[in-house]
């Protein structure tokens, strides 16, 4: 059975046409713009509120809902036709509010210090399920508005090209976020980058790089071995020249492995010819990686060597790391607390 989310306007036409033509955009806007559900839309019949509660459930059920950062940071695990699980993390800033969603239950990627990879892969998620992830955050962010959209979270968005693309279009058209407001995390699907930089949408594109060697860089994500570093610069070059976009390389620092002045040199070579932002990211620690990750110390000099060799370099606030909420983390496997 679709998400609500799942249907364009005319899909959803067809399912009311015993329905005045009217009614179709009034949904489609309240789902959308409004995010409200269907048991809140008192501008229709009862009759039909209480049709599509049941024709079109949420495809999301929420399973455990935990919070952190003084309930700036919330966690959300929903289960999904077919019992696959999936996280989803909203965070709130002074500036921003942020979702980081999931595109897939599960990653085939295999990095092996990440929570997601760790646990392999089980399935794409369908349009409706990634852009419900967004409206379900919106709601709960209210009434502060949702302002940023990051793919971040369980999965490698661009090996579910097709459905994420048709998500993007859907949060920057119906919903009304901006298309810079949107950010997609890889870590490095080639040919998910060319027609990325191929569409229309300018969204941003953030890498998970973590070593700019490729032996090293092979051991850490498997999917090197297919697509090493010298194409992947060769295709970011391509995105930088067709979309203007900056591109930026997520690092985690690992104590020992990825933390070493020649990986300094190494990332800044690698970043300097794409005019690259590096965000850097303190390892967070997962049960099948038992490797450190870098001292708040080291993490500092990394970052002021990186900004004296002129890459402009941030370091990312971690957030909700006690409740397995932080990046790398999200895995699906905390105990049912919630039902609904």
């Amino acid at each position: 059975m679709p998400s609500p989310y799942d249907l364009e306007q005319a899909e959803l036409s067809a399912i009311l046409s015993d329905e005045p033509p009217f009614r179709s955009r009034q949904v489609f806007d309240a789902l959308h713009a409004g995010h409200r559900r269907f048991d809140e839309m008192t501008e229709l019949p009862a009759s039909l509120r209480a049709r599509l509660a049941v024709e079109l459930p949420d495809a999301l059920l929420p399973t455990v809902t935990r919070t952190a950062d003084d309930g700036r940071t919330t966690k959300w695990a929903f289960e999904l036709d077919g019992g696959a699980v999936i996280e989803t993390v909203l965070m709130a800033y002074k500036d921003r509010v942020t979702v980081c969603v999931s595109t897939q239950a599960g990653c085939a990627m295999g990095c092996t210090f990440c929570a997601t990879g760790q646990a392999g892969f089980t399935r794409h998620l369908s349009v409706g399920e990634i852009v419900e992830q967004v409206v379900v955050a919106a709601r709960a962010a209210a009434p502060r508005r949702l302002s940023n959209v990051v793919f971040m979270g369980m999965g490698e968005p661009l090996a579910n090209y097709d459905r994420l693309y048709a998500a993007l279009e859907r949060l920057n058209g119906p919903m009304g976020i901006s298309a810079r407001k949107l950010t997609v995390s890889t870590v490095g699907h080639v040919p998910g980058i060319r027609r990325l930089s191929e569409a229309s949408l300018p969204v941003n594109l953030a890498v998970s790089l973590h070593s700019a060697n490729d032996a090293r860089r092979d051991a850490l994500i498997p999917l090197n071995r297919r697509y090493p570093l010298g194409l992947l610069s060769d295709v970011l070059s391509d995105y930088l020249e067709l979309t203007r976009r900056r591109i930026s390389f997520e690092w985690a620092l690992i104590d020992g492995v990825n933390d070493s002045d020649r990986d300094i040199g190494e990332l800044a070579a690698y970043a300097r010819p794409l005019r690259a932002h590096v965000n850097l990211i303190p390892l967070n620690p997962t049960p099948g990686y038992l490797v450190r990750g870098s001292t708040a110390q080291r993490v500092a000099a990394f970052a002021e060597a990186l900004n004296a060799e002129g890459i402009t370099t941030t370091v990312r606030a971690t957030r909700g790391r006690e409740i397995d909420a932080a990046c790398g983390q999200l895995a699906a496997r905390a105990p049912v607390e919630l039902r609904r």
